[in-house]
């Protein structure tokens, strides 16, 4: 459904922001029930998050599948993103090694993957899409919040709800007028991306190279637009600046199996990321909820933002929608979400902002990688972790941790015995 009027008191829920998390929060909540009012600031129902990695990672697939998007996506020419990764070891390639298909997610721009799933929502009985229409405050009653004030095409209104999310980014206006501070870890990074057509990599699949302590990745996409982001210390910058285009062109030349960006065309500007702290907040607070960035944003070299909204939407859905209906304690739904949210991202929040510093890989991350690097079985191990299909526990565990310091062992032993390996 789609409108511009409400009476304010229709619906159940409102969420602030139709980009991904709130979109596909907004059909998840309204097939089970849930009478939505889905807000979004902007007019135009193609518009799209320029800034992105563009990346669906292989935990987002069971929201994709249930949302009914995957064959959409593959019609409109989404990529399956399996890859390689580079490291001073060698290549970790997942795909190459023995053993059943992996997971996979897709590479797909977000000029395609926005307006699809906003439509999408739009069509979902029970969801009212109102374009136009931003959050100025909250309404609060008894201590927790009842509704939303908004600016609207027709000028200022309220929206009164049983539970308000905010799913409006990193820099989230509800959580502003909420008090819900963000905690924020320090990015010592900065990136520039570029998107190019006709750029071919090995295989057809993204490449990412770890050169402690820069990185870079290259993520090929549908319409053959490949986006390739170098991602510098920022120690850098200051020299990176001077020529900008020049400097991005040196850098990736300079990797090893380097894409050729001297005979594609690129077909944007060089966009840059100086200051991009990671960023997490309480889940949950009396009446909200956040999903998406508005709950956690992490480094964007993993690739795995858009991923993420996508679950934080479904672990929404799946906790409070009876209760949002009115068939349930609210505030015991919003804390089973919290759980679920902390227990989901915590681990992996941690490591990206302790990676985030800069570093070489410290002596654990060395031992995994370069073990995976010259062990199939380890890279596709790798290929769950960088998936986020399982979390630091489970890729970390005593096992694979045993297993890793026997291959490099192993192949300690070979070159000491004369093997050029």
């Amino acid at each position: 459904m789609t409108g511009d009027e409400s009476t304010g008191q229709d619906h159940d829920v409102v969420i602030s922001g139709a980009s991904l998390a709130g979109s596909a929060a907004a059909i998840l909540l309204a097939r089970r029930g849930v009478r939505v009012a889905l807000l979004e600031r902007r007019s135009d129902p193609s518009a799209y998050k320029v800034l992105c990695t563009h990346s669906l990672t292989a935990n987002a697939r069971p929201v994709l599948d249930e949302l009914g998007l995957v064959p959409a996506l593959e019609e409109a020419g989404a990529v399956r993103n399996e890859a390689r990764w580079y490291t001073r070891w060698g290549w970790i390639e997942p795909g190459a090694a023995p053993g059943p298909a992996l997971p996979y997610g897709f590479n797909v721009r977000r000029s395609t993957l926005d307006p699809m799933i906003r439509a999408r929502a739009a069509q979902t009985d029970g969801v009212d899409l109102l374009l136009g229409h931003q959050v100025t405050g909250l309404i609060r009653e008894g201590g927790r919040a009842v509704g939303v004030r908004a600016s609207t095409p027709q000028g200022e209104r309220e929206f009164r709800a049983r539970l308000v999310v905010g799913a409006d980014g990193k820099d989230s206006a509800v959580a502003k007028h909420a008090g819900v501070p963000a905690r924020l870890h320090e990015n010592t990074r900065f990136a520039y991306f570029a998107h190019f057509r006709g750029l071919p990599l090995p295989g057809g699949i993204a490449h990412t190279w770890f050169l402690e302590p820069d990185m870079a990745y290259a993520f090929p996409n549908d319409g053959g637009i490949t986006v390739v982001a170098v991602v510098p210390d920022k120690k850098r910058l200051p020299d990176f600046r001077k020529d900008l285009e020049g400097s991005f062109t040196a850098f990736v030349r300079a990797l090893p199996e380097a894409p050729p960006i001297d005979s594609a065309e690129r077909v944007s500007k060089v966009i840059g990321v100086l200051d991009y702290p990671l960023a997490d907040r309480a889940p949950t607070a009396p009446g909200l909820a956040f999903i998406g960035d508005a709950a956690l944003t992490s480094d964007p070299l993993w690739g795995v933002g858009c991923g993420w909204a996508l679950e934080s939407a479904q672990w929404l859905a799946q906790a409070v929608a009876p209760a949002a209906a009115g068939r349930g304690d609210l505030d015991r739904a919003l804390a089973a979400y919290a759980r679920t949210h902390r227990r989901r991202m915590r681990g992996h929040q941690y490591l990206a902002a302790d990676f985030a510093k800069a570093r070489p890989f410290n002596p654990l991350e060395r031992l995994m990688f370069s073990a995976a690097a010259r062990d199939g079985a380890l890279a596709r191990h790798m290929h769950m972790f960088g998936s986020r299909l399982i979390g630091p526990p489970r890729f970390l565990n005593p096992v694979a941790v045993a297993k890793a310091s026997a291959v490099n062992l192993r192949h300690r032993g070979e070159r000491s015995g004369g093997s050029p390996g």
